[in-house]
């Protein structure tokens, strides 16, 4: 295996295991999936030798890591490289431009290790950039279509039905709305976009070129949609899903009440779990109450927390169906007319999930 490597294409698809030797505070502002922070200098480590660059020079600052990586310290870290490169031996490590962090990584690894090992060329910089191009392409070359429709329809499931579904709820870890927030955080902006970008360049190596969204908007929770992806949705066909009122509520219920609730429990226990549900329910309905209008806001206020209350005691999650069906008729139902009127132009068709699987399955069979 050569000692460098600048196939990202590659990379990418075949899920090439990767060690990012950053500081921790960088892999945190962004990194790839599935990656593996295995950093050559700590947070505090990077900042004092960062600092000594900028006061004494290029030279001054390698001797001072030097220093700092040594002894007990750089055993260890060379132990942490080494069970990765042996557990993944397919593998590749990188630093941000691909320079001297991964170099001495390497270089350490070959010396005290025995272990020759690649790193990747321009490092995570060259690697974002390819997928920053890779999106800005398929907005550009590829064929879309927004499925849209009204709230609890049932869009996340049929875009799941679909080959040329792209998820941006999924990579976004949120579902989409004021009660989108799950029970685990966000992704920071990048990894969102590198998720994104490493879905669709998959899907396009595998031959396709038509791709459905949902109707999203400018942000999915605090992830905001690629610029150049966003301006052409605003374009491209819309699809409308349609269902009854009746299935959406019970949609709506089992989504974002007991399947919530259930990851809550999963990820913090089952008693700290229901109270920051609840609490996240009733701070997702406040979100709401300058559009909703006092009165109405502690109308819906009072009946959530007797909801919340009965589920507690009971299990029994009846009493959420007044909120729900409340906040579809007086607020999401409105708002979605709204949207769509001002964009009827653009609607293409309009079905119930098998209809609208048809259709949609047809065109992004099309040659």
């Amino acid at each position: 295996m050569p000692a460098t490597l600048a196939d990202y294409r590659s990379l990418f698809l075949n899920a090439v295991p990767m060690m990012d030797v950053r500081a921790p505070v960088e892999f945190a502002q962004g990194a790839f999936p599935g990656v593996v922070n295995r950093p050559l200098m700590d947070d505090g480590e990077r900042q004092q030798v960062g600092t000594c660059y900028k006061q004494r020079g290029q030279q001054a600052a390698i001797a001072l890591g030097h220093e700092l990586v040594s002894g007990d310290t750089k055993r260890s870290r060379i132990a942490a490289w080494a069970a990765f490169a042996q557990a993944h031996p397919e593998g590749v490590l990188y630093c941000f431009r691909g320079g001297l962090r991964s170099q001495i990584v390497q270089q350490w690894l070959q010396s005290e290790a025995g272990i020759a090992y690649p790193r990747v060329e321009g490092g995570y910089k060259a690697m974002r950039g390819f997928l920053l191009q890779t999106t800005q392409a398929a907005a550009a070359q590829c064929d879309f279509y927004v499925l849209s429709g009204l709230t609890g329809s049932g869009k996340t499931e049929v875009l799941a039905a679909l080959a040329g579904g792209l998820d941006l709820e999924g990579h976004a870890n949120h579902r989409g709305s004021s009660f989108g927030a799950r029970a685990t955080p966000q992704p920071a902006q990048i990894d969102f976009e590198n998720r994104l970008a490493v879905d669709i360049l998959r899907q396009r190596a595998g031959g396709q070129h038509r791709f459905v969204v949902e109707d999203e908007g400018r942000h999915v929770g605090t992830c905001s949609v690629p610029l150049e992806l966003r301006l052409r949705l605003e374009q491209v066909p819309l699809v409308c899903l349609t269902d009854s009122f009746e299935a959406r509520v019970e949609r709506i219920l089992n989504d974002y009440v007991l399947q919530q609730a259930a990851d809550f429990v999963a990820v913090h226990g089952a008693e700290q779990g229901a109270e920051r549900f609840a609490a996240r329910l009733l701070e997702s309905l406040a979100r709401l109450a300058k559009r909703l209008g006092g009165a109405q806001y502690q109308r819906l206020q009072g009946v959530m927390q007797e909801a919340l209350a009965e589920q507690r005691d009971s299990g029994r999650v009846d009493g959420h169906r007044a909120w729900i069906a409340v906040l579809m008729r007086q607020y999401y139902d409105p708002m979605y007319a709204y949207q769509r009127q001002s964009r009827a132009e653009r609607v293409v068709f309009e079905g119930e999930r098998a209809a609208v699987l048809d259709y949609l399955r047809e065109r992004l069979a099309a040659r």
